[in-house]
């Protein structure tokens, strides 16, 4: 019998077996603006978006840290690939806060794509048996390959009032696409802007956005000490650090590959990984990424121990998350900066 720590593994295994083609893919996904499909389908088949999913429905269920490892690995060769997987597993997560008969739609099958829009762009209006959605959302990243979207709306009363703000999840199919995902980077997440024109939602497809975010929702089996409900903020904050930390590696580990034989125009050096200033920013760029992971580690162990008890993180735990995401994101811009400085002319090339 297939052990959970067996599963977990083989997900990563194959994540890094897939690296020279998620790379050799990196390029038409930018000049596209989309994931290339060979791609997606790749990444689906070794596991990766079935790592949030409930094991009652056939999903994987891994643990943050296991689900951050495979991030930061796909982010490594492919930063789109990577920020597009961070998002549909991040909010495939999201969906198993829900009662149970919303996951029991989404998780069929044991795998989800799911994207989101997180600022209020739209309203819900209640009718009979659920609310009428309408509104757009920008920067919805993996839209165009997602299958349900989950959104931020203010809910309005028959008079228009604003009575409170909760989260909608509807089907990809029912909302439209816009083609204005025009950027000089990150060109492959597809982050266009979705729109709802009065789209049916029925209620157990709604959810109390507070409630959502202090892990309250009702209604569903999955509540308590189960061991994946970490705090929504601190979760997916995590998530977006360890993949911009596997992106910082990924630079890191082209600059390296990049060096020997290299020479520095205009100066004796006919070997740049020769010079002792290359040393310094390859250390420094080295030491940044590796204090952006140690931070990743230590919030991701405190988050498993707090998920593991059925405890939300406290205030203060979340507040410190949330600042120590913001460091080591920072930490992985300065890193690649300094190697991007230190490249010469030729880094601009494709």
């Amino acid at each position: 019998m297939t052990t959970t720590v067996a599963m977990d593994e083989a997900v990563l295994s194959r994540v890094c077996e897939l690296a020279p083609v998620i790379r050799s893919n990196a390029r038409a996904a930018e000049d596209a603006g989309w994931l290339t499909p060979n791609t997606i389908d790749a990444l689906t088949e070794a596991g990766v978006y079935s790592m949030a999913v409930p094991r009652r429905f056939g999903g994987l269920e891994q643990s943050l840290a296991d689900q951050n490892s495979v991030l930061a690995e796909i982010a490594r060769s492919c930063g789109s690939a990577g920020w597009v997987s961070m998002v549909w597993v991040s909010t495939a997560w999201m969906v198993s806060l829900f009662p149970d008969r919303a996951q029991e739609e989404v998780f069929k099958g044991g795998r989800a794509r799911v994207s989101g829009g997180f600022t209020p762009g739209g309203t819900l209006m209640q009718v009979e048996d659920g609310y009428m959605l309408s509104g757009s959302w920008p920067f919805n990243t993996g839209s165009r390959g997602a299958d349900w979207n989950l959104m931020d709306a203010l809910v309005k009363d028959p008079d228009g009032e604003v009575v409170g703000e909760s989260v909608a999840l509807v089907p990809l199919s029912q909302m439209t696409l816009s083609d204005d995902w025009n950027v000089s980077a990150a060109g492959g997440t597809g982050s266009v802007t979705s729109k709802a024109d009065n789209i049916f939602v029925p209620f157990h497809r709604v959810a109390d956005a507070e409630a959502a975010v202090m892990g309250t929702l009702s209604n569903r089996s999955n509540a308590g000490a189960t061991g994946r409900n970490y705090g929504l903020y601190s979760y997916v904050q995590t998530q977006s650090l360890a993949t911009v930390a596997g992106m910082g590696q990924g630079a890191y580990d082209l600059f390296v590959d990049r060096l020997p034989g290299r020479a520095i125009s205009h100066s004796s050096w006919d070997d740049q990984s020769d010079h002792p200033l290359t040393h310094i920013h390859v250390a420094t760029a080295a030491n940044k990424i590796a204090a952006a992971k140690a931070l990743l580690e230590k919030m991701t162990t405190l988050l498993q121990s707090r998920a593991d008890v059925g405890v939300e993180p406290s205030w203060q735990e979340k507040a410190d998350i949330r600042g120590q995401v913001a460091f080591g994101i920072e930490l992985i811009r300065e890193a690649v900066d300094l190697l991007y400085r230190a490249s010469g002319a030729s880094v601009i090339s494709k």
